[in-house]
């Protein structure tokens, strides 16, 4: 993780130092945990940050570390899979199972995952999945009848 990315999760942490939370579940990759670490020492929680595997970033095969371009869209549409990759209904079946489990502690908690995971789950909810979020921007999800909201944490 580079000095923007520490910048960024410290800023995470400032946001949400009002937002009450009471644990963070992160994708066990390097980045994400790291960012959680950081968030979690802002928010001076003393409970484990737990890492929940599903919440892995998506394999991207023969794309992996290229730009996000009309071959992205065509996987987020289900259109095609790069060779070797995982497909976005997979990353979308994954993220919901995790996103049950990390809604069985007690809340409000932070999720730190990639941005594949958030677009899966933004699939779900009934929103585009081809927004991109700017990293460690923290969002707040909430699911009050009869439609899902996400907007910025304040």
């Amino acid at each position: 993780m580079n000095a923007t990315g520490v910048a960024q999760a410290e800023k995470a942490g400032e946001i949400l130092r009002k937002a009450g939370i009471a644990a963070i579940v992160s994708s066990p990759f390097a980045r994400a945990r790291r960012t959680a670490e950081i968030v979690a020492a802002c928010l001076g929680l003393a409970a484990p940050i737990r890492i929940e595997p599903e919440l892995r970033e998506a394999a991207f095969g023969e794309r992996e570390g290229q730009p996000m371009d009309a071959w992205f869209e065509a996987w987020i549409k289900g259109e095609a899979t790069p060779e070797g990759a995982e497909s976005f209904a997979s990353v979308r079946a994954r993220a919901v199972c995790a996103l049950a489990r990390v809604l069985s502690h007690p809340g409000p908690v932070l999720v730190v995952a990639h941005g594949s995971v958030f677009r899966a789950l933004r699939a779900e909810m009934g929103l585009s999945p081809f927004e991109r979020a700017p990293n460690g921007l923290p969002m707040f999800c909430s699911a009050p009848p009869p439609a899902w909201s996400v907007h910025p944490a304040q």
